[in-house]
């Protein structure tokens, strides 16, 4: 296990506890004492816990992991789903994406497709998003023609939310959107952590003929605080080959088509 990995795992376990214990957590985590000791200092110094005599407790704030934390959790997955999503976007189309490691994944993926290359500078796809992080990494391609949405920024998810995020979407018709979700239930839908951003999410969904949710199987069967879009707005569920039979068997029941890579 990695550094970035450990950082992840302190962190989760942390939100599972409250409190952690070094020794405790030393041992657990098969390293010394003084190493877990180094990540806590680190992880404190970034106010994303509390150190305290022997070991750390969560925050009294909302926790929700930095996006840079939760980029190491299922990562060859989210390879896969990326480079799966981002087969389905044609030449000329307006792609819609969301904020999240897995979307971010897609937009990666998307970019170095070498078909949607062009040499004389016309664009091949245009992107709409409010996530700054995708936008960072899509702003240099010259076959992209990149909007970005606007409004105040979530460093948890470095995600545009608020009001002034709405008033480009709401002016726009998508293609396809490519929806980074917390949850996917086969019953409720889509939803988020934070309502910020399920509330800006849920209308790049609504602005697109198509919707395409890539998860990992994590996120599965699972429901989370804010509702983004029922389960009859989407339309495509992009997610890994762990992905369990009867829940995916519930997602196809309800018209989605699944595709487990």
């Amino acid at each position: 296990m990695n550094r970035y990995e450990r950082l992840n795992m302190l962190l989760e376990l942390l939100a599972e506890r409250g409190r952690v214990d070094v020794d405790d957590i030393a041992e657990e985590l098969t390293v010394s004492a003084a190493t877990i000791r180094r990540d806590l200092d680190h992880l404190a110094e970034q106010q994303l816990l509390t150190r305290t005599r022997g070991g750390a407790v969560a925050h009294a704030v909302s926790y929700d992991l930095p996006l840079r934390y939760k980029s190491v959790r299922h990562a060859d997955d989210k390879l896969r789903i990326g480079r799966a999503a981002a087969s389905l976007v044609t030449r000329n189309t307006v792609v819609g994406f969301n904020g999240g490691t897995t979307t971010t994944e897609v937009a990666r993926a998307l970019a170095t497709r070498p078909d949607l290359h062009t040499s004389d500078g016309d664009t091949a796809v245009t992107v709409v998003t409010n996530a700054l992080n995708i936008a960072n990494e899509l702003a240099v391609r010259p076959q992209i023609k990149l909007v970005v949405t606007g409004g105040v920024a979530r460093p948890q998810s470095y995600e545009l939310v608020g009001p002034l995020a709405r008033l480009i979407p709401d002016e726009l018709t998508l293609d396809v959107t490519f929806l980074g979700v917390n949850a996917l239930d086969p019953q409720t839908g889509a939803s988020a952590h934070n309502e910020g951003e399920a509330n800006i999410n849920r209308l790049l969904a609504a602005r697109a003929a198509k919707v395409v949710v890539v998860a990992d199987s994590s996120k599965l069967g699972a429901s989370a605080f804010a509702r983004i879009c029922p389960i009859e707005e989407i339309n495509v569920l992009v997610t890994d080959a762990e992905a369990d039979e009867t829940v995916v068997r519930a997602f196809e029941e309800r018209g989605i088509e699944v595709l487990r890579v």
